[in-house]
């Protein structure tokens, strides 16, 4: 094991060590709750949430071993790959690292740092052709970490709320500019160019996802691009979102209609706007995830339009576009201050048009803060 030297970083927008460090920390105890002996963490969201790294790795295992007892944590990574590793890692953490050579058992030295064979957590996102043997090796019982990372990630510190007004904020102005591009006569795939290049001018890491879903499109909620061209009278859904380099995420969505609209239509775009401001006047501390989802569903279905309203109100955000907390019926969680999650109820007529509007939240003291500002009713281009 090659404990001489910690982890180096490279310059980018992470956070203090000292967040980091009261990460794994959090993250041990509420392994040692669980009662499992490590809490296994393989490249992803929760590796960058952990340790700060962005790094991957390929058929090899890394594998971050958080070991419960408060031993300090241990960074196993292949030897090949070790260079990228020890550059992508916060540099004050200080872990130590376990090189291996093709010629070595990686699991091994995973069982060695979690302290010998035991029960361990490991994440929901760990390849199968690790997890087999690893689990082989600790010889008990391995569960998934969700339920640990699930209360770690769910709660936002004040320096990842801030991360999320940036992206917020950013995605904002994309939207504002959205008269510059979204035109009749132009395709969809057209307009998520522009847009795309716009997500990336405003600061982001690169442009996750543009929907632009015109007239028949709109009435898909998972609608990409196509090469469809935009019509006079389209309702045009535009649903975009990606990361600041720190990897925070926005996503955003807004409804708009190419020239002015059938007023038949209009009201019921007024009808969601008002669910979609009754769900984010619900959002305060104890009350229920499902709550928030009834507070969006139960007026449209007053408006007759509960049919059309086809998922859930909403998921979680932050280093991952979909995380807990998920805002539907059935979850009983209660909120707490520092959860961040969207609010997007929709409307899908199939075959005919769609409308969706979405905001970011973050649940405050009393209430929620949106991180998102532009105006929410259908807009005229």
């Amino acid at each position: 094991m090659d404990t001489a030297g910690s982890v180096v970083s490279a310059p980018d927008d992470r956070f203090e060590s000292t967040v980091y460090g009261e990460r794994l920390s959090r993250a041990a105890k509420l392994a040692a709750d669980a009662g499992v002996a490590a809490l296994l963490v393989t490249p992803g969201p929760d590796m960058r949430y952990l340790v700060g790294s962005r790094a991957e790795s390929h058929e090899r295992l890394t594998c971050l071993v958080i070991p419960a007892d408060g031993q300090p944590a241990t960074l196993v990574v292949p030897r090949l790959e070790l260079a990228s590793w020890r550059g992508s890692v916060i540099t004050d953490l200080g872990l130590p690292v376990a090189d291996w050579t093709d010629a070595a058992d990686p699991y091994a030295l995973v069982v060695e740092a979690v302290g010998g064979p035991a029960s361990a957590a490991v994440v929901d996102a760990m390849p199968a052709l690790h997890l087999v043997p690893l689990a082989d090796r600790l010889g008990a019982p391995v569960v998934l970490a969700t339920p640990i990372l699930r209360q770690l990630r769910m709660l936002k510190d004040p320096s990842e709320i801030e991360q999320l007004r940036r992206a917020g904020a950013a995605i904002d102005r994309v939207h504002a500019r959205m008269g510059t591009w979204l035109r009749a006569g132009r395709t969809e795939r057209e307009i998520a160019a522009d847009i795309s290049a716009a997500i990336l001018a405003e600061g982001h890491a690169s442009a996750a996802f543009v929907i632009v879903g015109s007239g028949p499109n709109g009435a898909d909620p998972h609608h990409d691009v196509s090469d469809r061209v935009v019509e006079d009278g389209d309702i045009v859904v535009i649903d975009i979102g990606g990361p600041l380099p720190s990897g925070y995420n926005s996503d955003c969505t807004r409804t708009y209609s190419i020239g002015e609209p059938d007023p038949a239509v209009a009201a019921q775009i007024a009808e969601l706007e008002r669910a979609q401001a009754a769900s984010v006047a619900s959002v305060r501390p104890g009350v229920t995830a499902e709550s928030v989802d009834a507070a969006a569903r139960e007026p449209l279905v007053a408006a007759g339009l509960g049919e059309v309203f086809i998922h859930r109100t909403g998921h979680g955000i932050g280093l991952s576009v979909h995380e807990e907390p998920y805002i539907v019926g059935g979850n009983e969680l209660p909120l707490e201050a520092g959860m961040a999650f969207s609010v997007e109820p929709g409307i899908y007529h199939t075959g005919r048009w769609g409308a969706r509007i979405e905001d970011i939240v973050v649940v405050t003291a009393d209430g929620c803060e949106s991180v998102n500002l532009r105006p929410h009713g259908l807009t005229v281009l």
